[in-house]
């Protein structure tokens, strides 16, 4: 793996736009569990699957249940910015960096002081009245006893992508639009499994692509593929030490 940090430390040296594209496994090694791994959400038992809970119709329909679940399960709002995502934030300091995309809605990204932030499944910290549209933190879904209630009475349901639903077109457009300028694509944390995210990718056509995952996918999409935690991956690449020149950089 050595070899491998050591080629995407040059690849991102050489590189004048970069653009990360990160899933779940991103924000494990700051301690929210993922979905779909041994250990994940999927893989336990409720009195309906995940999934269905998390789904439009069912907020709908039982909405006591969801905000039950999306308290219980989906909120991990003590967990912190790990390597992963101060180095990402570094980088983008170094103006290396031009987009974060996400699959995830912790908000862990823009902890670490990343800006440029496309968020391809909402947020967690931002909700909204369905009735009036007045804007929320989070804390009026952990304040409030059962169905959070607006003070026009409507319900306040957390702007992320539930099951069902279309992600938000102008994220998209942006990613697509990021991806497509981008000479290095470092993709982490993901197994490229969950469509239309997985399928960004496909509007890449810069240099290099990266993958760094904990197991190999199904489906090999990178020149260059680490296998390992992606916060101990990116702490390995010491990129607060790297020196930026004008033309391209160089490593210390």
């Amino acid at each position: 793996m050595d070899e491998a940090i050591k080629e995407l430390r040059e690849q991102i040296m050489a590189s004048r736009s970069i653009v990360f594209f990160g899933g779940a496994g991103v924000s494990t090694e700051s301690g929210i569990p993922d979905f779909r791994s041994t250990d994940g959400l999927y893989h336990q038992k409720y009195a309906f699957p995940p999934e269905e809970i998390l789904s439009h119709h069912y907020f709908m329909a039982q909405p006591e249940g969801f905000f039950r679940f999306y308290r219980d399960k989906m909120l991990y709002l003590e967990a912190k910015p790990n390597p992963a995502h101060q180095a990402l934030a570094q980088l983008e300091k170094m103006g290396r960096l031009k987009a974060v995309i996400t699959q995830n809605i912790d908000g862990l990204h823009q902890a670490a002081g990343s800006q440029n932030v496309l968020e391809l499944h909402g947020s967690v910290h931002r909700n909204h009245c369905m009735a009036c549209g007045r804007a929320y933190g989070v804390e009026a879904i952990l304040a409030a006893e059962g169905v959070p209630r607006c003070s026009c009475g409507g319900i306040i349901k957390p702007d992320v992508v539930l099951y069902e639903e279309a992600l938000d077109e102008r994220v998209l457009d942006a990613a697509v639009a990021a991806i497509a300028n981008a000479d290095l694509l470092i993709v982490g944390g993901t197994s490229l499994s969950v469509y239309p995210a997985a399928g960004l990718i496909d509007y890449f056509t810069g240099r290099c692509l990266a993958v760094i995952n904990r197991q190999k996918l199904g489906r090999s999409r990178g020149q260059l593929e680490i296998c390992g935690a992606i916060g101990a991956v990116f702490a390995a690449l010491n990129v607060d030490k790297m020196e930026v020149g004008s033309e391209g950089g160089s490593l210390t």
